[in-house]
């Protein structure tokens, strides 16, 4: 069949699609519940992804980070001020190892492959309890991502999406990181368009049925500058502040939205379960 496109290259799936893409979205979701118990002080973030890897095996699925660009981990588990791409066993930053502390905030972010199909997930995490700045960070964070996600139905824009995102964080007094952002996928990891995590409203272009791709804000406390660190994939905030971030691949139905990545135990946030 051919391959439907908008004039901005943007791939419109046909509706048999979101099937392929549930199922994809679903098994992330599961390893994300899943490694959840196992995020605790003393716990190394190679153990974590290990548990992971070994998970996303023992589906019979594949994961799609695993040699993509050179990186060689099943995740990317990002602490504290670590905006995005941590890699797992790494030292964390400021520290002589990998190991979790009380009270880290920890994004855990995977991607698999079922069947051809790219289920991308990230969500946010507590080793043991955390400080209230950094539960308020976490909520504002979440309530971004579902304002975003709040915004996608056909006729609106992405930059209606941005716009919904930057204006409540930015309400809360925290930043949106502008140097990564969402992306389209479905029978590919990385495909256009770009979703910004900002914006003005009516920008951008128009949201369409059968469009598939990633919401995936990444908050700041502080400003929204980022550098990344000599390993080439570690990103972290330039004023040291914490950054949370989590992320939901998404499709545009006739009249809405379809979230792929559901948690099917309701563990998608850290106070949840």
């Amino acid at each position: 069949m051919h391959e439907r496109r908008t004039k901005e290259g943007i791939r419109l799936y046909e509706p048999g699609d979101f099937a392929g893409m549930h199922a994809a979205g679903r098994l992330a979701a599961q390893i994300l519940d899943d490694i959840a118990e196992h995020v605790a002080p003393g716990v190394g973030t190679g153990d974590l992804d290990a548990r992971i890897e070994q998970a996303v095996d023992d589906a019979g699925a594949r994961s799609a980070t695993i040699g993509y660009k050179g990186y060689r981990h099943a995740s990317c588990i990002s602490t504290n001020h670590v905006v995005c791409h941590g890699i797992p066993g790494a030292k964390i930053p400021g520290r002589s190892n990998d190991q979790l502390r009380e009270g880290d905030i920890v994004n855990i972010d995977v991607t698999v492959i079922v069947d051809g199909w790219y289920g991308d997930s990230s969500r946010m995490y507590v080793a043991g309890k955390p400080k209230k700045f950094a539960e308020r960070l976490i909520q504002v964070t979440h309530d971004s991502l579902m304002k975003g996600i709040e915004a996608v139905k056909p006729g609106n824009t992405f930059g209606d999406i941005g716009h919904a995102i930057q204006s409540y964080a930015e309400s809360q007094r925290m930043s949106v990181v502008r140097d990564f952002c969402g992306h389209g996928l479905g029978q590919v990891f990385h495909a256009p368009p770009n979703v910004l995590h900002y914006g003005r409203p009516g920008t951008g272009p128009v949201l369409q049925e059968g469009m598939f791709f990633t919401i995936e804000p990444m908050i700041n406390l502080g400003r929204p500058e980022t550098r990344v660190l000599s390993d080439d994939w570690t990103a972290i905030t330039r004023d040291k502040s914490l950054s949370a971030q989590f992320e939901h691949s998404v499709g545009v139905t006739a009249d809405g939205v379809d979230i792929f990545t559901l948690s099917p135990g309701g563990k998608y946030h850290p106070t949840w379960g």
